[in-house]
This record gives C-alpha cells, sequence and structure tokens, in this order.
C-alpha cells in the first residue's frame, strides 16, 4: 500500500509550509497513472496526521487525466487506460504529458490558531 508513504510525504510537505499553524484543508492533485485508491490515500493521511498540525484536516483530491503526445502522428490525445496508446493512429510511440502528478496543490491555514507557544518554529 505505498497510499501510508504517499500521505507521510504530504504531510511532511504540509508541516513544513504550515510552520506552526493548524492546517485545515490540503488540496492534492494525484495524476491517474499514479494508480492511488483515494480511499485509502484519505485513510492514511488521516492516521498519520494524529498529532500534527494537520489532525482533522480535510484532505481534498483531484484527479488529473492521462493525456500524451504521439511521436508517429503529432496528435495530442488523452491516455485513458494501459497499455497507453494514441487514441488517433494507435500507436504505442506516446510521450506522457500529464497523468503523473502528485502536487501539495494548496494549504488553508487557520492563521488565528498558532500551535508554536513560543512564536518560534524550529527546522
Amino acid at each position: 500500500m505505498h497510499e501510508l508513504a504517499i500521505a507521510q510525504a504530504v504531510l511532511a510537505i504540509t508541516e513544513r509550509h504550515a510552520a506552526g499553524r493548524r492546517v485545515t484543508k490540503v488540496e492534492l492533485k494525484v495524476g491517474h497513472l499514479r494508480q492511488v485508491v483515494p480511499s485509502a490515500l484519505s485513510f492514511a493521511f488521516e492516521l498519520s496526521a494524529v498529532g500534527t498540525a494537520a489532525e482533522g484536516a480535510v484532505l481534498e483530491l483531484e484527479e488529473v487525466a492521462a493525456a500524451g503526445w504521439c511521436r508517429t502522428c503529432e496528435a495530442r490525445t488523452g491516455l485513458p487506460e494501459l497499455p497507453l496508446l494514441c487514441r488517433v493512429c494507435g500507436s504505442s510511440e506516446v510521450e506522457v504529458t500529464q497523468g503523473e502528478e502528485l502536487l501539495v496543490d494548496s494549504l488553508e491555514l487557520d492563521e488565528q490558531d498558532e500551535l508554536a507557544t513560543s512564536g518560534e518554529v524550529s527546522a
């Protein structure tokens, strides 16, 4: 289950950028080719966030469809399934242009709720 590793990486990024502020929402873009199970990722994030600045935060996932550019016919095409084939000419000479993303797109922070008691954040 690679969702746990992904959740822990997202949480590390989230905490670093939160800098002591409580996180209320994390927006994540996940490419279709990453083969992430959304419910498993949400569950892993919820478990991993216990005791952190992101505890109780909403994890909002946006799936990015796979698409590519065909080297054979030069068409831009969707890549909805494996194997990755051009939908215009059927060639397998396709360069993936989207669908491999794994990106923390944005965070919502509670500016009023500082978690750090001294106001300092250690690195």
